[in-house]
């Protein structure tokens, strides 16, 4: 580009720097139309705040199509003078759908993981949600608008037990569930430098994670 307005190189990446110009760099983002935007902010952003008495606030939701990716050739380790190595492409053996509740309060995760993320896991994992939340203790869970959350058998279920209640973040923004913030530490710190050469060696390794993660575990904010 530099060459065919007649500079070079040099000249052009001056003129960048001198007005604070990067090119080479692109961020993006997403507007939500929700037109209850501001009225659904509010309600989850209150109950982090102000979550209701005898009650259990958890943000919910799946990241999905997890890959077990394999290097092909082994990585290099850290040592001095170098930074760790690894391939750019690897090998791929699989994926794995992961479910999680995080308890805002306590900062604990409830996972599991399945196949797929249809409305029949989210019911598995209704269930097992069930199981480990007191029963004298209401559950307010903060969901995205995914249509998961959404068929008939789902609210069935739901209505059958009213300790339930659903809150749902604005379209396009589930950013506001707290339990993504989980899901990107989990991303960093495990999965994206990770080596896995099945599903179960994936799904192990994120169990494990979660299992240190509630030992020490604290709120997130």
């Amino acid at each position: 580009m530099a060459k065919t307005q007649g500079m070079s190189n040099a000249t052009a990446s001056r003129i960048w720097d001198a007005h604070g110009l990067q090119p080479h760099r692109v961020e993006t983002f997403k507007l939500s139309k929700d037109k209850r935007f501001v009225e659904k902010l509010t309600d989850v952003v209150g109950a982090y705040w102000n979550p209701p008495d005898q009650a259990v606030v958890l943000g919910v939701d799946e990241k999905s199509r997890i890959q077990a990716l394999d290097r092909r050739q082994p990585g290099l380790p850290l040592k001095k003078g170098r930074c760790g190595t690894m391939m750019h492409d690897s090998k791929r053996h699989g994926t794995t759908c992961l479910f999680a509740a995080l308890n805002v309060l306590e900062g604990k995760v409830i996972g599991s993981g399945y196949p797929r993320h249809r409305n029949l896991e989210l019911l598995k994992f209704l269930r097992q949600i069930d199981r480990e939340i007191p029963p004298d203790l209401e559950i307010h869970m903060i969901l995205d608008n995914y249509e998961t959350h959404q068929p008939a058998h789902v609210k069935a279920w739901l209505a059958k037990r009213p300790r339930y209640h659903f809150q749902f973040t604005p379209v396009s923004a589930s950013w506001l569930s707290l339990v993504e913030r989980w899901f990107g530490e989990l991303t960093r710190k495990r999965l994206r430098r990770g080596v896995f050469r099945s599903v179960p060696e994936l799904e192990a390794a994120i169990a494990d994670y979660s299992r240190l993660h509630n030992e020490e575990a604290s709120p997130l904010v």
